[in-house]
């Protein structure tokens, strides 16, 4: 147990001031004590709280908590920055630190940092909660390298995740920075190298008016280094006198010991051999998260020098165990350059890997002793120090001694391991020799910082002059419960040929050795078995063409013979690079006489740009602690379909700090419907529901209450969780949705050819970077209520907030400043928190937090519905569509939620982009027990629309034509009406087509791949192009409506309210833009504050890419209203200016506030017809990308990809196209690497960015585009202009249909069938899995009903 005694000083500074922590506890971490916390400022107690750095995951995954943290070496005497996540580093380690924030950085009060000025001005921020994070992470890379190159940029933002930018914008803002560009040097004039298409328009002069500028880079300021905080002097001072003697922290549970020499280290191990030494808390950290362990004592051995030590001789390196990863990558590559390959081909393998290791972040926190000893499955280290003969040097208080790093060390084995008073001080890495060949190999969901599916270190050494093995050592991570190493197959293989056979007998023995049941932890299990023997042929490839070389350098006997390596053969052992994405972005300009003071049409930086990169834009969660504030968190259901037999709050009501317990039967008035409880009573429907909340003084005591409440089941059947199992039962949500034209039986009698397939459609996360947050606030009278809520429809959280208290609306108003991210998933679910939290409320009389931990939302929260598609395609021999009939299920979890809009609008769309008379479209909703899936960017667009261009590609493989042909052929050609009979001209859809044809040099290129794909066995690339019509809004008139209040005050200065909510699709900047042109006044005479049910009721949801046309409207009509009053005034004094004239109206007694109204856009659609005009208009647009892939790992790069769009006449192209970049990269993230994994249980088994794998920034092809289309008009909409918000989703298939082309090419090569079941996502599993060959088939398969597999598909 933790000793009473008094605990030490921590002393460290934050943004250049000391902090004197005299009661630091060791749980708390760098986030909770930056966001929160009081703390001792010199000698005087301050609120802390710096709630810029965000709190997105929790993990250390997603780089949203950013910091930089500076410390001198004691040794050296320099100062290191480095930057970590602050969600991970416990406050105890920081002890002689120096941390700086996104607000020691720069700030819009005092003064910005070039790096907060450029990620605002270059359009990088949406909504912002990213954006400290990426600042602090460019910032830190900066302070070590003030011109750094591209490739140091990628790396230093590789650990960052966002949702919504693309990352396009924010690496051209760090690249403002770099020494050297790879960037067109014609961009800003006009004309792009990257821009001549295949008619090549700049030479005909007709682009006259088109701009590929978004920024202007000469407005920036310059980097002034010598401008930068200073580390601490007194922190210099405690370096050159570092403290000695050990330092005690001791927290509630858990102490902390710190010791300041080697030989205290030792005798506190001797004394408390079960305490674990923690360094970068990368492994403890996550498994006190994850499952809640603890340890009552931890050792943190930093301040010892001997741990950190390198050193090298002619042998080898031996490099101490507290280096972090950053550090012994540096360590390697400055040996890898000094000595010859030759010796470094082990230090290169670990290069390799260390470069895609996690992110920058953890790769500075993480140690190298660490990485060894947590013997993680997927350690991407541990199998290349296995196979390259690493010794473990021990040291206790007995004395020292060395292990080797082999097999039975990684099995855990007591006798091969360290003992408990033991500690791991150095690691030991020998040369390797001539005639010795190294190699590692890695194959993760995505590219960079992912857990690897399956990785290994490989070695060989031959005798000299032969191809005889000598030795031989292979080892792999992800296939057991540690790194698994094959030594028996090896043994068997020695003293044979390296050949043919050789390789044979190698796969065959390794699938023996290395087996993998199928019910393996991580599932993937077929796909992991075959990349054992993949990576196992890459390496006899690497060593036979450096055989070749060797023997072409030494004196070797001519007769030495080795297998050919087909030329076609080659590309197989070249990585895929990282590259910096390039593009362009062309727009067109405003027309030369619209005045300057006008800002509509014009690329506008973000409103709130600048405070996001700074971190004062407050977000939910940053509004300060309230007086008697409570912290509430939810208890879930672990049962997928059960009768609650009993809950116990007994045990939970005892702890310290808690309040109270919130059920079912506190609810005063209505708990949500009766297919859809806030609370559940006595049946749970899908593991994640809501049961209860517990209410407590902090979160900790929340969070622990929970785990002490005791709810026993009764297991009742069935339980659904597939759209097969549905279809079996009969279990659907709502009546099924058709839309049907033409003769559907009569046309699939004359066709020529007629094919069937299937299609089936991950769901996906909405991974917004702001979990789901409320903060409720009940008044002192009258019931009321402050309601602050991430949400894109607050009217609703007020409306289910009244009906759940049985109180008037009109007592709850509820405030939006901003939303970090919605995608669809905060129109509904926010009510449902916003309810119980309120209940706390009115129950307690206190305010009440509820923020939602990643895991908790991921598992509650529901996402994008899962479909399984059937279609039944008729054709002519030329590829004229003559009947499609296509039938789709979607997963619609347990309740209805917008599972019934949802398939409506899946029908409504399906059709695309083509013209088919003969058309059936059917669509049921499932009932399973599953957390409801919901409202999600395209609504159900991405999903249903992949069923159609399926069909296409099927039809154009039986044709033997190219898509694009099929496509052409049967696209909307002239004026024309869709199945629903709404009448539309699809002029823009072919200008899109043609105009995406010519920008991406199709034709060319779709030559060139061919020509690739002749030449190369072994990686394929694809090219794809898809066209696109999205309808834009909700199909009722209802919900186009909207309202705005504009007030004038007397100094002139503007005040507008509107009902849109800010997402960070920048619906508020916009708004500013329209009143700024309708009152004629500069955009910084305007403010809008916030979104609240107080100034603008009855708001609809901000939501299916309307919110800027019709609140735009509102504004709009409101400033129209305003300047008509004061149409007098300025008559009457026309020179006057803005301020006279506003002095005058009120001297005049003339109303400065008005109502702005907008009835709303006419849409119905009725169902009984299969008729009617539910949508306003409509976007079009087409992309085209290119990638390649691995036929050996299933991994994939993006080449290219250009995109035109119809945007009309864009309000702000600058966000305009951000919204399509972003968009774009979302639905390439459905379509490639997100995939939700559901055990057989109903448990969602990847609940965080560890095992949800969203698009990083090594993800954005590496050429990309976007255009949006000149000369287009829309009489409908406001000055023009289109909502283009979700549109570009479905865009991201064109990456999809790249792949499969690329698989096509692969299969037709192997003669092996072409049709087969089309997958999205298109993961490097499914791509190797499809990419069929013989190594495919060596590997055993198990029969389904002999295990329980670890997860299951649900579509």
């Amino acid at each position: 147990m933790p000793c009473p005694s008094r605990s030490d000083e921590l002393v460290f500074f934050v943004n250049g001031k000391k902090v004197v922590e005299r009661n630091a506890d060791p749980e708390v971490t760098l986030l909770t004590f930056l966001r929160k916390n009081w703390t001792l400022f010199s000698s005087k107690s301050w609120l802390l709280r710096l709630p810029g750095t965000k709190s997105a995951c929790g993990r250390g995954g997603c780089g949203a908590c950013t910091v930089m943290v500076s410390e001198c070496d004691a040794l050296s005497q320099k100062i290191r920055h480095v930057s970590i996540t602050a969600c991970l580093v416990p406050i105890c380690s920081l002890y002689g630190a120096a941390v700086t924030t996104v607000e020691g950085v720069g700030s819009i009060k005092t003064r910005l940092h070039p790096v907060q000025e450029r990620i605002a001005k270059s359009h990088g921020t949406q909504c912002g909660f990213c954006t400290p994070g990426m600042v602090m992470s460019m910032y830190t890379l900066l302070r070590n390298h003030p011109q750094p190159s591209e490739d140091q940029l990628m790396e230093a933002l590789g650990g960052n995740l966002c949702r919504c930018t693309g990352y396009r914008p924010i690496l051209e803002s760090g690249r403002t920075f770099c020494v050297e560009s790879n960037g067109c040097q014609q961009k800003g004039t006009g004309k792009c190298c990257w821009d001549q298409g295949e008619n090549d328009s700049f030479s005909h002069g007709k682009d006259r008016d088109i701009s590929t500028e978004l920024f202007t880079k000469d407005e920036f300021q310059p980097l002034d280094p010598t401008q930068e905080l200073i580390f601490p002097p007194e922190l210099l001072r405690m370096a050159k006198n570092p403290e000695k003697r050990t330092l005690t922290f001791h927290g509630e549970r858990v102490t902390w010991i710190s010791p300041g020499t080697l030989k205290d280290l030792l005798e506190l191990k001797m004394k408390h051999p079960e305490a674990p030494l923690i360094l970068g808390n990368t492994s403890l950290g996550l498994e006190k998260k994850s499952q809640g362990h603890f340890h009552p004592i931890l050792l943190y051995p930093a301040r010892i020098s001997e741990l950190s030590i390198v050193s090298k001789t002619s042998e080898g390196l031996t490099i101490g165990a507290g280096c972090s990863l950053a550090q012994v990558k540096a360590v390697l590559a400055e040996t890898v350059s000094e000595l010859s390959g030759e010796k470094t081909q082990t230090y290169r393998a670990l290069l390799k890997h260390l470069k895609s290791l996690a992110g920058e972040q953890i790769r500075n926190l993480a140690s190298l002793g660490g990485h060894i000893i947590s013997r993680h499955r997927s350690s991407d280290l541990n199998p290349i120090l296995a196979v390259g003969n690493a010794t473990l040097n021990l040291i206790s208080e007995e004395g020292t001694r060395q292990i080797p790093l082999n097999e039975h060390f990684l099995a855990g084995l007591a006798s091969a391991d360290l003992k408990p008073e033991e500690i791991l001080e150095s690691v030991y890495i020998p040369h390797s020799q001539k005639w010795e060949f190294v190699s590692a190999f890695r194959q993760a969901q995505c590219q960079q910082n992912a857990l690897a599916d399956v990785n290994a270190g490989m070695r060989v050494r031959l005798e000299e002059g032969t191809d005889v093995i000598e030795d031989l050592s292979i080892a792999y991570g992800g296939v057991g419960v540690t790194t698994v190493s094959a030594h028996k197959s090896c043994q068997q293989l020695l003293g044979r040929h390296w050949n043919e056979l050789m390789l044979d007998e190698a796969c065959r023995l390794l699938l023996d050795e290395v087996s993998l049941p199928g019910s393996a932890p991580g599932g993937k299990v077929e796909f992991k078995r075959t990349l054992v023997v993949s990576f196992l042929f890459k390496f006899y490839l690497e060593v036979l063409l450096e055989l070749k070389k060797l023997v072409k350098l030494s004196s070797v006997s001519d007769c030495l013979r080795f297998p050919e390596i087909s030329d076609r053969f080659l590309s197989a052992l070249e990585d895929f690079p990282i590259t910096v994405p390039q593009g362009v972005q062309r727009y067109q300009t405003v027309d030369s006489r619209q005045p300057l003071q006008d800002p509509v049409g014009r690329p506008i930086m973000h409103l709130s740009g600048l405070k996001h990169a700074t971190g004062e834009a407050t977000f939910c969660d940053d509004i300060p602690r309230v007086d008697k504030e409570l912290f509430m968190v939810l208890v879930t259901s672990t049962r997928a379909h059960a009768k609650i037999t009993s809950i116990d709050l007994s045990e939970a009501l005892e702890l310290p700090g808690v309040v109270d317990v919130i059920r079912a039967e506190d609810i005063p008035g209505t708990n949500g419907t009766e297919d859809d409880k806030l609370l559940a009573v006595d049946e749970v429907l899908c593991v994640g529901q809501l049961i209860c909340a517990v209410v407590a003084e902090t979160d900790v005591q929340a969070k622990r209450a929970t785990e002490k409440i005791k709810i026993t089941y009764d297991d009742l059947e069935p339980i659904i969780l597939t759209i097969e199992d549905a279809i079996k039962y009969n279990s659907f949500l709502c009546p099924e949705k058709k839309l049907e034209q033409g003769n559907i039986e009569e046309a699939f009698e004359k066709v020529d050819q007629i094919v069937e397939g299937e299609v089936h459609v991950g769901g996906q996360e909405h991974f917004y970077m702001e979990t789901q947050r409320v903060l409720v606030i009940p008044k002192t009278e009258d019931k009321e209520l402050d309601i602050y809520v991430s949400t894109q429809d607050p009217a609703h959280v007020q409306k289910t907030v009244s009906s759940t208290l049985n109180i008037p609306i009109n007592r709850i108003t509820c405030h939006v400043k901003r939303v970090g991210g919605g995608f669809g998933g905060k129109v509904g679910r926010p009510a449902v928190f916003g309810a119980i939290a309120a209940v706390g409320a009115i129950k307690t009389g206190h305010p009440i937090r509820l923020v939602l931990d990643r895991e908790d939302d991921m598992l509650i929260t529901g996402g994008r519905h899962p479909l399984f598609g059937k279609y039944k395609v008729g054709f002519t021999n030329n590829g004229r569509i003559k009947a499609l009939d296509i039938e789709c299920f979607i997963n619609g979890g347990c309740t209805l939620d917008d599972s019934e809009q949802i398939t409506e609008f899946l029908i409504l769309k399906l059709e695309n982009a083509y013209k088919i008379q003969n058309l059936r479209l059917r669509g049921r909703a499932c009932m399973t027990n599953l957390p409801s899936n919901t409202a999600f960017r395209g609504f159900g667009f991405p999903q249903g629309t992949l069923v159609t261009e399926c069909c296409i590609t099927a039809v154009a493989t039986k044709c033997g034509l190219p898509p694009e042909k099929i496509r052409e052929k049967n696209m909307y050609k002239t004026v024309d009406k869709t199945i629903y009979k709404q009448a539309f001209s699809p002029e823009a859809l072919i200008r899109c087509w043609d105009d995406c044809l010519d920008k991406s040099s199709f034709n060319s290129r779709r030559v060139q791949v061919e020509e690739f794909n002749k030449k190369n066995y072994w990686k394929k690339k694809g090219i794809a192009i898809i066209p696109m019509k999205f309808s834009v809004g909700f199909a009722a008139t209802s919900y186009h409506q909207a309202a705005a209040l504009v007030h004038i005050y007397t100094d002139g200065s503007v005040l507008v309210t509107h009902g849109g909510n800010e997402l960070g699709q920048g619906i508020h900047t916009k708004m500013l833009q329209v009143a700024s042109r309708e009152l004629k006044i500069p955009m910084s005479h305007i403010h809008i504050c916030e979104t609240s049910t107080a100034t603008v009721p009855n708001t609809i949801a901000t939501a299916a890419s309307i919110g800027a046309d019709v609140n735009g409207r509102a504004v709009q009509n409101a400033c129209q209203i305003l300047l008509k009053r004061l149409e007098p005034v300025i008559k009457k004094n026309p020179e006057g200016t803005w301020e006279d004239w506003i002095e005058a109206a009120f001297e005049q007694r003339i109303s400065l506030s008005a109502t702005g109204y907008f009835r709303g856009y006419k849409a119905f659609m009725d169902w009984e017809k299969g008729e009617g005009d539910p949508f306003p208009y409509y976007v079009y647009g087409a992309a085209c990308s290119e990638v390649e892939i691995d036929c050996l790992t299933g991994a994939h790069r993006k080449i290219r990809t250009d995109i035109v769009m119809d945007a009309c006449c864009s309000l702000n192209p600058a966000i305009d196209i951000g919204q399509v970049e972003g968009s774009f990269i979302q639905g390439m993230g459905l379509y490639t690497t997100e995939e939700l994994k559901y055990s057989p249980e109903g448990v969602l088994h990847s609940r965080g960015p560890d095992m949800y794998k969203i698009p990083t920034i090594t993800d954005v092809p590496a050429e990309f585009n976007v255009s949006l289309l000149p000369s287009s008009q829309t009489p409908l909409t406001i000055y023009s202009s289109k909502g283009l918000g979700e549109s570009g989703m479905f865009l991201g298939s064109s990456v999809f249909f790249a792949i499969a082309d690329a698989v096509a090419a692969a299969r037709r090569e192997r003669d092996t069938a072409e049709d087969f079941t089309v997958k999205s996502p298109a993961t490097p599993e499914w791509v190797r899995m499809a990419c069929a060959d013989r190594f495919t088939d060596m590997i055993p398969r198990d029969d389904p009903k002999t295990f329980k597999p670890w997860s299951i598909p649900i579509a």
